[in-house]
């Protein structure tokens, strides 16, 4: 009989943000499918979860994604959790996803926090209709050109960025969208969560 995989939202800050429902799921699973091992045992730690985990990450994930559909089709079920938040929304577990679906294996939702929806509900920007663009490319030519593209784009867009490339960032976007209003999100649900609000 096919196991079952579960797309299991984590906090993505606080630990209190865990829900009862997804700890059961991380307790109950055979093996856990984590971006990065040690990130997750902090926070199977916290909750006293053992379990046997396997890392499925950006550079390895053809082969791996592979080996743990293997798995399920073999009767096992698997959580797949991220670094923060909801699995597969930037992330490369939207291939593992795919593939389950490609092998009739059953993807079962335990859904949880999500950092462009909660910094958008909390931005004090247009929630009614918005865009989510993810990350943008490191390649200064393929940013520029996507931010080209969008350039007239009305409704509120979402972007993930690092700390450490954001100067860059917002100078590209501010030659792209002209002085656009914009709030900056970070820390989100940490000790020092801040919305900035100013322009390009």
């Amino acid at each position: 009989m096919t196991g079952t995989l579960f797309v299991v939202g984590t906090p993505i800050g606080n630990l209190s943000d865990m829900s009862p429902r997804a700890i059961e799921a991380l307790e109950t699973c055979d093996f856990i499918a984590a971006e990065d091992t040690r990130v997750t045992l902090k926070l199977l730690n916290r909750f006293e979860i053992k379990k046997p985990m396997i890392s499925y990450h950006e550079h390895n994930r053809m082969e791996r994604g592979e080996h743990i559909a293997q798995r399920i089709a073999a009767g096992e079920n698997c959580c797949l959790v991220t670094d923060a938040g909801m699995p597969a929304v930037s992330d490369p577990g939207e291939d593992l996803v795919r593939l389950c679906h490609e092998m009739n294996i059953p993807v079962a939702s335990v859904p949880g926090p999500c950092a462009f929806v909660t910094a958008l509900a909390i931005s004090g920007m247009s929630a009614k209709r918005f865009t989510f663009e993810g990350f943008l490319s490191v390649n200064k030519v393929s940013r520029r050109e996507h931010l080209a593209q969008i350039k007239n784009e009305k409704r509120t867009m979402c972007f993930y960025e690092a700390p450490h490339k954001l100067p860059a960032t917002l100078k590209d976007m501010a030659q792209a969208f002209g002085d656009r209003k914009i709030a900056i999100v970070r820390e989100i649900t940490k000790i020092h969560e801040e919305v900035i609000h100013t322009t390009l």
